[in-house]
């Protein structure tokens, strides 16, 4: 079948690239064909046509070219590659064919438009590699950020994982379909990348060249082979899609998670910093409480900043000294705010500026961004505070305010291509085209109403259109009056269209002159985005400045606003909580009762009784939070706070069902157990909720005891654990470091009430059944269940001093046995003994 020029230009352009949706621009739309067009069609609900007859017929489903972002995005939100091919030259200018091209390659995780993305969160691509260790690189070219790591386990790859929440995540493609790569694309969208791109000396030659480097060692990577082999993958894989020198990706930050308090996805989950487990929205979370910014920009570092809290003592204190000297100046932090608020999204404007997207409108925002910033560096000059001071050390870029200011009107068109870009004044030779083509349009109104009195045609009108240019239009009830010198072009329903020999001559010079108009504006247009471009880097230090001074502004708001005291932070062996508050409870409940925590060598854990719905788990959750907010280097809710440094929080709290791993309950909680008795430290938190309670009594205290056991007689980490398990009580009269605490409850007649305190000293009731009868239970199930449970807890009695016997006797026995071994053993050791004295 012999296709057209343009049907064999997309065919060609499709073989190359057979797994997108290859957009094809013809004109005003962009095109799909064939079994594209069927997949169009149906994802974006928008009708399937047909495109020849017979053997040539092809399906057809096109978008307008101005609609591009909107159906671009529900494409890429369902997971689809889309390669955008654009018309190279201006078809009127084009002899034959028009030339076309890929230009960018749109997946998931390389999306730059503005309205396609969450203004508050980032857009995060991830490459994993993995040999003895993984490497991981992360990049949000909608930002320029770009960062690698190594990591030495599985548990630390799901907790970065999780932490960034990669749009997309690619791998080589021999480790497409291992276990762990299939256990990631259960929740995470993976593509996979040719394993050469992987190659050691190919991802190193790519990093090198890229960043214009002589060797690795310039940025810590020398002897980093999987984080260079994944940062060179990475990198390739964004300049194959993108077409583009991604000049805004100028830094490569090697981190270690050692640097941050590690937060691995099951903490992340059960403390609800980002998502609530209810429904997996963002309302109640810690998030929400702790984000008072005003940009964009200011909103994705705080969300960086929560998940990855210091470990570096300094690093804490300059942050909690720049809010408590914002907290003592009402009139900075209001001028502050004002300023903060006049700030656009410098980071994605500095992407779209590379990119050669960014439009006129832009650059203004651009400008009227940086026109702060002298004002802002005024305000933090005299500062006390290191880190506000900082701030005050960054270039105004006044060369750049200054040009855009010169060049580009204050409200621009958004097309680059339509004129009414460039302000008056700056250009003679513009100047004087408009000035024709004003004059132009001046004559086309004389014009019209000169025929109008001329002919006596009252609706007379001059209009244009793309194809017949500048022609008149006369209603069919008055074409008895149109003059013999009209040329008829066009017959209309309700009119016809006519030209005239005057008419064409002016039109000649009034569209040369528009035309000339757009193309010089657009041209000087792009002078002004290269000189910009030249200033990337120096944009690119105010975003970052800017964007840390607004988290700063933000965590002076919550403490001022919510109460929360500065925290002393050390390096000792304590968490000490005076009046501790859940910072996200207490937003929703106007009567939250405080309580104090103390944990230190001498109180290493403290296990924790009382009725369900009493605050047990609100009391293990906000000292957790109270921790991770004092290292984020915020202040936090408590009358008096002194932490010391911790290196991981560790959390098993509630219990769910992980279907989409096949996984019950029990299995869950146990896992999560696993991780965290196989990785923390004496310098991890870790808050332990019912552990055991999802497999029988028996097992589940054993487990419990065994486990407590564990934390404090090896790994002596501070531990805070909520149980049913009264008889856990017992261990602190066996292991040091063990106090028991229970939760108040004040009980009337039949009925309890929660005081929400939680004090010194065990507790054996559960109150199990008022709890169901505060629920709303009905009054004969709730008089069955006390019955049987007295008859349970006469067995019970029964059952414990059977088991006493039982022990007691199996205590004989193996005991027994022993001295049977070592009975054995002498016997043994004489007969030895005989033969040598006998030899000798």
């Amino acid at each position: 079948m012999e296709l057209s020029p343009g049907m064999k230009q997309y065919m060609d352009i499709k073989d190359k690239h057979p797994d997108c949706i290859v957009l094809f621009r013809m004109g005003d739309f962009y095109e799909t064909f064939y079994e594209d067009a069927k997949t169009v069609s149906r994802v974006l609900d928008i009708t399937l046509t047909a495109r020849g007859k017979g053997e040539k017929r092809a399906p057809l489903a096109g978008i307008p070219y101005h609609a591009l972002d909107n159906y671009l995005g529900k494409l890429v939100n369902r997971g689809f590659k889309v390669c955008i091919v654009e018309q190279l030259e201006d078809p009127k200018k084009a002899k034959g064919l028009v030339k076309r091209g890929v230009v960018r390659i749109v997946t998931p995780g390389t999306v730059i438009e503005d309205s396609i993305l969450s203004k508050g969160s980032n857009n995060f691509i991830m490459s994993i590699n993995k040999e003895d260790l993984f490497g991981v690189s992360i990049s949000d070219i909608s930002t320029g950020e770009f960062l690698t790591t190594e990591l030495n386990d599985e548990s630390k790859l799901f907790g970065e994982i999780e932490k960034y929440s990669p749009a997309e995540i690619i791998v080589p493609l021999s480790y497409f379909e291992s276990e762990l790569v299939k256990k990631i694309r259960k929740k995470y969208y993976v593509t996979s990348f040719d394993d050469r791109f992987y190659w050691y000396e190919k991802s190193k030659n790519t990093l090198i060249s890229h960043f214009e480097l002589n060797d690795l060692s310039s940025i810590g990577l020398e002897n980093k082979e999987l984080a260079v082999s994944s940062s060179g993958a990475l990198l390739s894989y964004l300049k194959e899609t993108q077409l583009n020198s991604l000049a805004h990706l100028n830094k490569l930050k090697l981190y270690s998670v050692d640097n941050y308090m590690i937060l691995d996805s099951s903490t992340q989950r059960n403390l609800e910093l980002l998502k609530n487990i209810r429904d997996g929205s963002t309302r109640g979370t810690l998030f929400e409480v702790i984000n008072k910014t005003i940009t964009s920009m200011g909103s994705r570092k705080l969300r960086n900043w929560m998940l990855r809290p210091l470990l570096d003592l300094d690093k804490i204190n300059k942050r909690l000294n720049a809010i408590e000297e914002l907290n003592l100046s009402a009139l900075k932090r209001e001028e502050l705010k004002e300023e903060l608020s006049k700030i656009s999204d410098i980071e994605r404007i500095s992407s779209r500026i590379i990119y050669g997207s960014a439009n006129a409108r832009d650059l203004i925002s651009l400008k009227n961004s940086l026109k702060t910033i002298p004002s802002i560096k005024e305000l933090m000059k005299e500062s006390n505070s290191v880190f506000l001071k900082d701030i005050s050390n960054m270039n105004d870029l006044g060369n750049i305010v200054k040009l855009i200011e010169q060049v580009l009107k204050e409200e621009p068109a958004l097309s680059l291509r339509e004129g009414n870009l460039i302000k008056k004044g700056y250009s003679k030779e513009l100047d004087d085209l408009r000035d024709i083509s004003i004059n132009g349009k001046r004559w086309l109104s004389e014009f019209e109403e000169k025929e109008k009195e001329r002919t006596g045609i009252k609706n007379l009108k001059i209009k244009y259109n793309k194809i017949f240019g500048y022609f008149i239009e006369v209603l069919k009830s008055q074409i008895h009056l149109v003059p013999e010198e009209y040329i008829r072009k066009q017959t209309q329903a309700n009119s016809e269209r006519y030209i005239t020999e005057e008419l064409k001559n002016k039109e000649n010079m009034i569209i040369g002159a528009q035309d000339k108009i757009n193309a010089m504006e657009y041209d000087i247009f792009l002078n002004v985005l290269e000189e910009t471009t030249k200033e990337i880097k120096n944009i690119q230090n105010v975003a970052t400045k800017i964007s840390s001074l607004d988290c700063m502004y933000s965590l002076s708001t919550i403490s001022l606003e919510n109460n929360y005291i500065k925290p002393i932070i050390s390096k000792e062996y304590v968490i000490e909580i005076e009046g501790g508050r859940h910072p996200v409870v207490e937003s929703i409940e106007t009567n939250f009762i405080e309580n104090n925590c103390l944990l230190n060598e001498d109180t290493m854990m403290k296990i924790i009784t009382g009725p369900n719905a009493a605050g047990k788990s609100t009391y293990l959750r906000q000292n957790a939070l109270i921790v991770l907010l004092a290292q984020v280097g915020s202040f936090v809710p408590a009358k008096f706070a002194k932490i010391g440094i911790v290196d991981r929080i560790f959390t098993r709290v509630g219990a769910y069902d992980d279907l989409s791993q096949g996984q019950s309950t029990f299995m869950v909680e146990m896992n999560e157990t696993a991780n965290i008795l196989n990785n923390a430290t004496s310098r991890s938190f870790i808050i332990l909720d019912e552990i055991g309670r999802g497999t029988s009594t028996y097992d589940g205290f054993s487990l419990a005891w065994a486990i407590a056991e564990h934390l404090i007689k090896i790994i002596k980490s501070k531990t805070l654990f909520a149980t049913h398990y009264h008889q856990l009580n017992k261990m602190c009269e066996e292991f040091n470091g063990i106090k028991n605490y229970h939760v108040l409850v004040e009980e009337k007649n039949d009925d309890i009430v929660f005081l929400r305190k939680i004090v010194e000293g065990g507790t054996d009731k559960s109150y199990g059944i008022q709890v169901a009868k505060l629920a709303g239970l009905p009054e004969e199930v709730i008089y069955k269940a006390k019955i049987l449970m007295k008859t349970l807890e006469k067995e019970d009695k029964i059952l414990i001093t059977l088991e006493k016997d039982v022990i007691q006797k199996q205590n004989n026995k193996e005991e027994n046995k022993q001295k049977q071994i070592d009975s054995k053993s002498n016997e043994k050791e004489n007969l030895i003994n005989k033969y040598q004295r006998t030899l000798l």
